[in-house]
């Protein structure tokens, strides 16, 4: 006899009562799991950032944790599932579900000062979960409810200090999942800007058109090349219905081991795209998988192979080596595992844990071939569970999106841990102004950038715009990628980014703001105009300063500003929009 499950509840307050007891900084504890009787302890962590860790005592029973701290000033909620809904919702409309590939639970409360009221994250970041949240219009709090499985062992959840911003609360929570889950290896091949075939062709791409662009991308400053989808045997109609074979398509490109040598002849390393637990009904091999992939993926056409299954774990393993091998890669961008989700909460085995041993399998199977392997994962699955598997991390698909490249990019930025955080590909059209241009690619600068336009088909301007900007960011990649980031609320969409390293200090602005400059604290500032206005606004704070200018057009032509006296308080800079202007303090504070 089939049963259905209890509906879930409209909102936590119709919830099973459980007592509540103070936790830290205000916020409040409250266990459910029936059962059982539950016990916590809370513990101060050794090290730098103070975090505390919460052990859940429930043996052999689920446990709902419920933490809610007061209202206050409190503006909004930001976690690694938001989206474009970083503000406050009611309780009975906060819903996430986590593992491994589909996001860590984790998330941060902050007021309007930007200040955090609460930040948490499981620190194990691989287990399936589900989280509530939320204003609990009953109580005048907000409410995070974790309901995790049961376990053989506590469940720890950590628990960051207050800070003033959502990024420095996650500074600490960053470092431990460091630690405890030692990232892949990052080459540097991992950091130079990419050009990516997706936008400029889609499917319909060949061996020849991909080799004009890589000679092209090249010359502007790309270090790699990613050939997207298409490549494959049934690879055409923006549908997913043929995979599962792997094999070249002979009608694009006859000998792809050839095509790759050409292109890597450039300079350029060669990724090639794949999602290997995705099988279509019109491959050849569908026959052969099909009883392994019982559920449709959320990509049209195609099921999604089972990572529990031993021989599905073999044949990914294999198929992905035989890639590299064959053909003479440097690596491959991993697409659609985070479809392996379908299966999660059908009782029949952990899909996270399953990923933990596919992809570890994978990874140490392609190092035995190429040591210095790339692997492209993306948004959703670029949390610190997945730092051991992946050193390029890039933003969900956001096509001619500046503003959404920003903030996801952003987002990856907060948790993620050792791999070099990517864009989406950046796109426009060919009748674009070189302003628009340049805030694609400002959009993109706080990440490594990849390219999907096809170069000889926009205009020379265009070009010259690439290529200042792909120079300009390859010389301050280690600001850009290794400095202190602090882009601010996540509800504001991050319209002013500040990253600091050293004496430099590098602050991207996209909407017509103030941007304090303190004078005392770096020598040398940049500021680029991501705005609307051709021009920016500075106040400066920490005595005048004796300043040399030099300002850039959106692509690159130098400009002159007179100034050379930067005084205390408010005054504008003329620099362009998509521009830039470095400021070199050659005397001061004064």
């Amino acid at each position: 006899m089939h049963t259905h499950p209890a509906p879930e509840p409209v909102t936590t307050a119709h919830d099973a009562p459980a007592p509540a007891a103070p936790l830290l900084d205000r916020v409040s504890i409250a266990l459910h799991a029936p059962g059982t009787d539950p016990a916590w302890t809370l513990t101060p962590l050794p090290g730098p950032g103070a975090l505390h860790a919460l052990d859940v005592h429930a043996p052999g029973a689920p446990v709902e944790i419920r933490l809610s701290v007061p209202l206050g000033d409190a503006a909004g909620y930001w976690h690694p599932q938001a989206g474009w809904r970083r503000t406050l919702v009611p309780d009975w409309a906060g819903r996430a579900a986590t593992c491994l590939v589909d996001g860590p639970a984790a998330g941060s409360l902050y007021e309007h000062s930007g200040a955090t009221l609460l930040t948490w994250a499981a620190a194990d970041p691989v287990t399936e979960a589900t989280v509530r949240y939320g204003v609990s219009e009953e109580n005048d709090t907000h409410v995070v409810h974790l309901r995790l499985p049961a376990a053989d062992r506590p469940h720890r959840i950590l628990l960051a200090p207050r800070a003033p911003t959502v990024a420095a609360a996650l500074r600490p929570l960053r470092a431990h999942f460091a630690a405890a889950h030692p990232p892949m290896p990052v080459p540097e091949a991992a950091r130079v800007p990419v050009y990516s075939t997706w936008y400029a062709f889609n499917q319909d791409v060949t061996a020849e058109a991909v080799e004009t662009q890589a000679v092209l991308a090249a010359d502007l400053g790309c270090g790699a090349l990613i050939l997207d989808d298409g490549w494959q045997e049934h690879g055409s109609g923006r549908g997913y219905a043929g995979l599962g074979d792997w094999e070249p398509d002979p009608a694009k490109f006859p000998d792809l081991t050839a095509h790759v040598a050409r292109v890597r002849s450039h300079g350029l390393r060669y990724l090639l795209w794949v999602a290997p637990l995705l099988l279509g009904p019109g491959s050849d091999r569908h026959h052969h998988w099909a009883a392994a992939a019982p559920r449709p993926a959320t990509a049209p056409g195609a099921h999604v192979l089972d990572p529990r299954l031993p021989e599905v774990r073999r044949h990914v393993t294999d198929l992905c080596v035989s890639l590299v091998t064959r053909h003479g890669l440097d690596g491959l961008k991993l697409d659609f595992l985070d479809e392996a989700a379908v299966y999660a909460g059908d009782g029949r085995g952990d899909v996270g844990r399953a990923m933990t041993t596919l992809l570890g399998e994978l990874r140490r199977a392609l190092e035995a071939v190429r040591p210095d392997v790339l692997l492209e994962l993306r948004q959703p699955y670029t949390g610190p569970g997945m730092a051991p598997y992946g050193n390029m991390l890039r933003s969900f698909d956001c096509p001619a999106d500046a503003t959404a490249n920003r903030v996801r990019t952003l987002d990856t930025a907060l948790l993620a841990v050792g791999g070099a955080v990517h864009s989406d590909m950046l796109m426009w059209s060919a009748d674009a102004s070189t302003e628009a241009v340049a805030r694609q690619l400002i959009g993109a600068l706080h990440s490594v950038p990849q390219i999907s336009v096809r170069l000889d088909e926009v205009p020379p301007a265009h070009r010259e715009t690439v290529r200042f900007w792909l120079g300009w960011w390859r010389d301050r990649r280690a600001l850009l990628l290794d400095g202190e980031t602090e882009p601010g609320r996540p509800d504001a969409l991050y319209p002013l980014v500040t990253a600091a390293r050293g004496e430099e200090c590098l602050i991207s602005v996209h909407d017509d703001l103030v941007v304090p400059l303190d004078t005392a604290a770096h020598r040398v500032l940049h500021l680029v105009n991501g705005s609307s206005r051709d021009r920016i606004v500075v106040e400066a704070t920490g005595g005048a300063a004796v300043v040399s200018l030099r300002i850039h057009g959106p692509d690159g032509r130098m400009m002159n500003d007179p100034l050379t006296l930067l005084p205390e308080g408010p005054r504008p800079l003329a620099v362009p929009r998509g521009g830039l202007v470095s400021l070199t303090l050659t005397e001061g504070p004064r």
